[in-house]
């Protein structure tokens, strides 16, 4: 039963994380693609009950992915296997900070957590030196993840070699995705420059 409500919950988080992957990758074309993209899905999940839904789906997927973890690291072999594991670390490492950023930036420092909120830290030094990966291991990690569960459940209307070719195939489209993503954030494909009032939240430290 774990199990079926770990996928069913993987279900309703990927469908969320696909498209704010997607506006993320609307940051190549430029903010005013990024920001109107976004304030356009904000319509759907800013909704109260569906933003209760995706934060308790980003908890219970958390909690029982480490569940899993724990149970079953001894007994993974093979390199989907091993990833899976990785990768789900990672993303429960990843969803429980970057929610709690946002709901901090949201609720506590009274900011519009969008484009300049997620890019402000690659702008302040040495700040980048964590975001950068911070971001393109999460992008991965999702491609990587989502790789490995269709690696597994494919296993009786694919061959093996097949679905390595996909799963390599998921990867590498991931950190493409991720560094497209994290290139436009750095403001290395246009100028982007961030409002002080984003800059100033890393004056603390």
């Amino acid at each position: 039963m774990l199990h079926k409500l770990h996928r069913l919950s993987a279900c309703v988080l990927a469908s969320f994380i696909l498209v704010h992957l997607l506006n993320h990758l609307f940051a190549i074309q430029g903010v005013d693609a990024h920001i109107g993209f976004m304030e356009s899905f904000r319509s759907i999940y800013r909704q109260t009950l569906v933003e209760a839904l995706l934060l308790g789906c980003v908890l219970f997927q958390v909690g029982s992915g480490l569940v899993f973890l724990r149970r079953r690291w001894g007994q993974r072999s093979g390199f989907f296997d091993r990833l899976q594991a990785l990768s789900g670390a990672y993303l429960a490492f990843f969803f429980l900070n970057h929610v709690g950023a946002v709901l901090f930036g949201r609720l506590v420092l009274g900011l519009d957590t969008n484009v300049y909120y997620a890019a402000a830290g690659m702008h302040v030094n040495p700040f980048q030196y964590f975001f950068v990966p911070y971001y393109f291991l999460a992008v991965v990690a999702v491609f990587g993840h989502v790789a490995c569960a269709l690696h597994w459940l494919l296993r009786e209307k694919l061959a093996l070699p097949n679905r390595n070719l996909l799963g390599y195939g998921m990867l590498l489209a991931g950190a493409v995705a991720g560094l497209l993503i994290v290139l436009a954030l750095a403001g290395q494909l246009y100028p982007l420059t961030i409002p002080a009032e984003y800059l100033e939240t890393y004056q603390i430290f």
